[in-house]
């Protein structure tokens, strides 16, 4: 065997906090099978999340919505793309029974992008928003939903079921949209947030929003310093652009180099 050969089968060693155990406690198969039992999907498998086995051993999960399949191809995500089938009508229920059995105190309900929807899915939300209170009405709900893009109308549908928290995220800055997230439009997403906030205070709640803007996907790290510096002077500009008091709800976050 060359020295080339041998040296490229020799397994390279990770540093111990990049590892995870196979994840198999009974409070992980508890609860992976009370999610296969109801039929849903959580963002912990689709997003093949590498701290599934400690969330679920803990009997917490993100419920992810309206399907396994999204309709855009952004760069940084795992979950598949492709044309969705039909909603599921029993999932608002079903996911409101696995917060009930899990006991949750706090539960995140996001989803796939679906623009293959009139209404891009925001009635599933509002409907899934509506039963998990009606089964346990002292869990706060907190939603991270799509952008929304050219449907009309959504985002007041979401508000007015009444989540305790409503998040959307821009994921990065206008400059590598087309490259992270072809399929959606940096200033629809900003202006969905601000559609929110607007539609949040018309109807008096006292629910949270926030903006987040992810900022990632650079290797060098002087590179990256450089952007940071950009990112942090452009996307907190372009949000005060949009409401007054954006910084009380803007989350700038850097990822290590």
């Amino acid at each position: 065997m060359s020295a080339s050969v041998e040296a490229a089968t020799i397994r390279r060693r990770h540093p111990a906090w990049l590892k995870v155990r196979a994840p198999g406690s009974s409070g992980y198969l508890e609860t992976r099978d009370l999610v296969r039992r109801l039929r849903l999907h959580t963002v912990c498998e689709e997003a093949a999340c590498p701290n599934i086995g400690e969330c679920w051993a803990q009997r917490h999960a993100t419920m992810m919505i309206m399907g396994d399949t999204c309709t855009r191809a952004c760069a940084f995500c795992n979950v598949a793309t492709g044309l969705p089938g039909p909603l599921d009508p029993k999932e608002p229920e079903n996911v409101a029974a696995a917060v009930a059995k899990l006991a949750l105190d706090h539960v995140v309900i996001t989803s796939v992008d679906r623009d293959d929807l009139d209404d891009g899915g925001a009635e599933h939300f509002a409907r899934t928003i509506r039963a998990i209170r009606a089964r346990t009405p002292a869990t706060t709900i907190e939603v991270l939903t799509p952008d929304f893009l050219r449907k009309d109308g959504a985002v007041e549908t979401v508000v007015e079921a009444r989540p305790d928290i409503y998040n959307h995220n821009l994921e990065t800055v206008p400059g590598l949209y087309l490259k992270i997230r072809p399929g959606a439009r940096y200033f629809a997403s900003l202006n969905a947030c601000a559609e929110m906030v607007a539609r949040v205070e018309e109807v008096s709640m006292d629910n949270e929003y926030k903006l987040v803007v992810v900022v990632e996907f650079q290797k060098n790290g002087e590179k990256l310093k450089g952007q940071k510096r950009e990112y942090v002077a452009k996307s907190p500009k372009d949000a005060e652009r949009v409401w007054d008091n954006m910084k009380d709800y803007l989350t700038v976050d850097f990822p290590d180099s």
